[in-house]
């Protein structure tokens, strides 16, 4: 969603269209599929100057020092997440985490507390907190205080206009509970 914000505020958004829209995210993926072998090759990132590039927090600390970078992180409830990704799966017919959803959120919470401190921690590379129901709830704010963290001038209006309540597929689910 937040790249669908960006693209539609303005913001040039560095993509190749490989995965392609689905029931899952009928919107698309805005994927860049080098980012996924940052670690060992990070050629793309000189590519990327200026333009909005969507990154699982796993793959921030792979990228070189030598630049900076703006970090807009989407933070979602990890319950409503670990359900989202099971749906997906199950759709897809794929096998999911061998642990259980519990187990699986206190992963993934450790690895947030991991990268929220490696955040922390760097001089190159701000960072802006965004809540993924914050947006749903209110768009016009959120897409202003983006525009502002990110120093451009951003169309807030038509970012606003791509945000869907209908994107919240797994609101106030838990892992267990049926898919809304």
């Amino acid at each position: 969603m937040m790249m669908q914000m960006l693209s539609a505020g303005g913001m040039e958004v560095l993509t190749d269209d490989v995965r392609e829209a689905d029931s899952d995210n009928e919107k698309g993926y805005f994927e860049f599929e080098p980012v996924k072998a940052t670690k060992r090759d990070s050629a793309w990132v000189s590519l990327a100057v200026g333009k909005a590039v969507k990154a699982i927090y796993t793959f921030l600390a792979d990228l070189p020092a030598e630049f900076e970078y703006r970090v807009i992180f989407m933070r979602r409830n990890l319950q409503e997440v670990i359900r989202s990704q099971r749906v997906m799966l199950e759709r897809r017919g794929e096998k999911g985490a061998a642990v259980g959803p519990e187990k699986l959120a206190e992963i993934f919470e450790r690895q947030l507390e991991r990268t929220d401190h490696w955040l922390n921690q760097q001089k190159n590379l701000r960072y802006l907190d965004v809540e993924f129901a914050k947006v749903l709830d209110d768009p016009d704010s959120m897409t202003v205080e983006i525009s502002r963290f990110l120093d451009i001038p951003l169309d807030t209006s038509a970012m606003a206009e791509v945000v869907s309540a209908s994107l919240y597929h797994q609101r106030g689910s838990t892992p267990d509970s049926p898919p809304r």
